[in-house]
């Protein structure tokens, strides 16, 4: 398939943390919610999601429960196909659901009398080849999320900045794992130390500022919100790279540190503005109409593709 039309076909994956493999796909303007195991490297799909899209059901709990008990194989094979992964619900939280690889969804869905059986395969089996590809290239991840952020009316300035932000904040939880940072809470702690250094206030404050609840704060923040971010995230990784941390409190002594260079930066430049650059503004209040948003491609950092 050719990469333009694999950016027309995959809904793009939403960032949560960038230190999991956790993601939400969108068919048909359904979400499905996605792991990536890499020691595995395969997918796990949610089955509830699965069923939910195929089915319509307004309580898919039992409609799985009837469909075990209609097809006799697939419930004796039931604890081979499922396994309980640990996966973010749509409400934030973490918890461990059912979920299965492609091979044991393929297996569901053939037990599901449903219309959407086969666009629902076609587009779990592109699902795969895209992660296969990705492997092989991983510019096509950057391009893919490049497309779906002008699909949603960002403008080309701000995605610019935005995978720059992505690239940087990698660098960043890589250093932290490098420290001996592996518990997801620990990594959040760190965020808000840094998020508040540079800011004033933490993460959730910061997403209370401009009214968000669910939304991913990044998304949300104007160019030179994004960019006083990525200098914090950037200063932090460098300031742990010559520090050298062990664990969390020199951690987040570093990550202090790397929020004040931002802080200071945000100063000088309100100071010359006469106002503040923390804005209540969200990505709802600056996109441009999603007609417009698709005039003109946006090539990946000149930077990054002469690195290759």
């Amino acid at each position: 398939m050719h990469m333009s039309e694999k950016m027309r076909t995959f809904a793009a994956i939403k960032e949560f943390t960038m230190e999991d493999n956790f993601a939400i796909q969108l068919f048909e303007g359904k979400k499905v919610r996605i792991v990536w195991d890499e020691e595995q490297e395969k997918y796990y799909f949610s089955v509830v999601d699965i069923v939910q899209v195929l089915t319509d059901s307004t309580d898919t709990k039992q409609y799985i429960k009837r469909m075990r008990s209609r097809d006799e194989e697939l419930n004796s094979k039931w604890g081979t196909i499922c396994t309980p992964v640990e996966m973010r619900a749509f409400d934030g939280k973490r918890r461990k659901v059912q979920a299965a690889d492609l091979q044991g969804i393929f297996r569901i869905i053939q037990s599901i009398p449903s219309k959407k059986a086969e666009p629902v395969k076609q587009w779990l089996a592109q699902l795969g080849e895209q992660r296969i590809d990705q492997m092989i290239d991983p510019e096509l991840t950057f391009q893919m999320a490049v497309e779906d952020y002008r699909r949603q009316g960002y403008s080309d300035k701000w995605i610019n900045e935005r995978m720059r932000s992505i690239e940087m904040r990698k660098e960043l939880t890589d250093e932290w794992q490098r420290a001996g940072i592996t518990e997801h809470r620990d990594f959040a702690i760190l965020t808000n130390v840094l998020t508040k250094a540079w800011s004033g206030m933490t993460t959730g404050e910061y997403k209370r500022h401009k009214g968000l609840t669910k939304e991913n704060l990044r998304d949300n923040m104007t160019n030179v919100e994004l960019a006083l971010n990525t200098l914090a995230e950037v200063a932090t990784t460098e300031l742990s790279r010559q520090r050298n941390p062990k664990g969390m409190l020199e951690s987040q002594q570093a990550a202090q540190a790397g929020g004040k260079v931002a802080r200071n930066a945000r100063e000088d430049l309100e100071r010359q503005l006469g106002r503040s650059v923390i804005s209540s503004e969200r990505a709802s209040d600056y996109l441009r109409p999603i007609e417009d948003s698709s005039a003109q491609e946006l090539p990946l950092d000149t930077d990054k593709k002469d690195k290759q």
